[in-house]
């Protein structure tokens, strides 16, 4: 496959709603912890503020990330702009065993090289053991469960959550 990174743009979004969809879904079939609903409105503002990308195969869409660059709400005191930070990570089902993460990897090392950052960090259902050691395998270090609060600053698939907090040490840069 021949893979690149964009940034998404608003021609993009029936596509990104229908992986936000089918993931919600394939969570609820699976009675996995994760979202119940995702909020259109904070997904057009990612995209407007140039923080949602892509990962095309082609003219399909293998893959949605945003990427932050400070996350107090959630990292708190650790959010010290030494950081980028992942988010909403979906994967297109079709794409399942395609070692899809690793090109996300690879462009978040790419990129917080680029800034001059140490450290990806990455959130996820503390209670979802299966998505932590999938994150682990990729070297992240757990480093907390955090409970999210109920503020309109968070995007309703984030608000009262048991997270855990993990974080990938670039290496180069330590």
């Amino acid at each position: 496959m021949d893979l690149e990174v964009k940034r998404a743009i608003p021609g993009d979004l029936p596509e990104i709603y229908r992986l936000f969809e089918e993931a919600i879904s394939f969570q609820k079939e699976k009675n996995y912890i994760g979202w119940t609903n995702y909020d259109k409105e904070f997904v057009k503002a990612e995209i407007n503020n140039e923080q949602l990308f892509k990962i095309v195969n082609g003219d399909a869409i293998v893959c949605i990330f945003s990427v932050c660059y400070s996350d107090a709400l959630i990292w708190r005191e650790k959010d010290q702009g030494n950081a980028i930070y992942l988010h909403r990570v979906i994967v297109d089902r079709k794409f399942k065993g395609e070692k899809i993460f690793k090109r996300v990897m690879e462009w978040a090392t790419k990129h917080a090289r680029e800034l001059k950052r140490p450290y990806i960090r990455i959130d996820t259902w503390a209670d979802n053991n299966k998505i932590i050691s999938y994150y682990k395998d990729y070297h992240f270090s757990f480093i907390e469960n955090y409970t999210t609060p109920d503020l309109d600053d968070l995007p309703l698939q984030h608000r009262n959550l048991k997270l855990a907090l993990l974080e990938y040490s670039v290496s180069s840069l330590r």
